[in-house]
């Protein structure tokens, strides 16, 4: 099978994100500081393999295609759906904000693509799930670490 332009297109939407989502996973593992450091340090270290990991699992399954994955820095800072990870420490807080950003940003992108994707080669579209559900579980993990639970839970077992 050859990719068609179109899911060539969306493959590379994929690409940049995983590209641009395991750079800023470095920047923050470098320079996070504060409370909880070494959860969310190694916390990152989980995202940013997954990230790298997927990325070439990405753009092999796109040679597998023939198409050409681009994964130059200048393709990747302009075509990213990622926000800009700022430079310089960041506060664990404000990291976990923002790389939970990019996770739903990468997911997002994902999503959006999905359906092309999975019309014309569905051998993919289950790449993409599996991308998905890693990235979905470790928005909410990382979340996790500033989530404040509520005070007043309803279930059957507390009437």
């Amino acid at each position: 099978m050859k990719a068609s332009p179109t899911l060539t297109t969306n493959l590379q939407a994929v690409l940049v994100d995983l590209i641009e989502l395991h750079v800023q996973g470095k920047q923050a593992h470098w320079n996070i500081v504060g409370t909880n450091f070494r959860d969310l340090h190694l916390q990152l270290d989980e995202i940013i393999d997954s990230a790298r990991a997927y990325a070439d699992d990405m753009a092999e399954r796109m040679r597998a295609l023939h198409a050409l994955p681009d994964g130059r820095s200048s393709t990747v800072s302009k075509s990213t759906s990622l926000a800009e990870f700022p430079a310089g420490l960041i506060n664990t807080k404000d990291a976990i904000e923002r790389i939970v950003a990019a996770l739903e940003a990468a997911v997002g992108t994902m999503r959006k693509v999905h359906d092309e994707v999975d019309e014309e080669d569905p051998t993919t579209a289950d790449l993409l799930h599996e991308f998905i559900a890693k990235f979905e579980q470790y928005a909410w993990l990382v979340n996790a670490e500033i989530m404040r639970a509520s005070t007043s839970v309803t279930t059957a077992d507390s009437k």
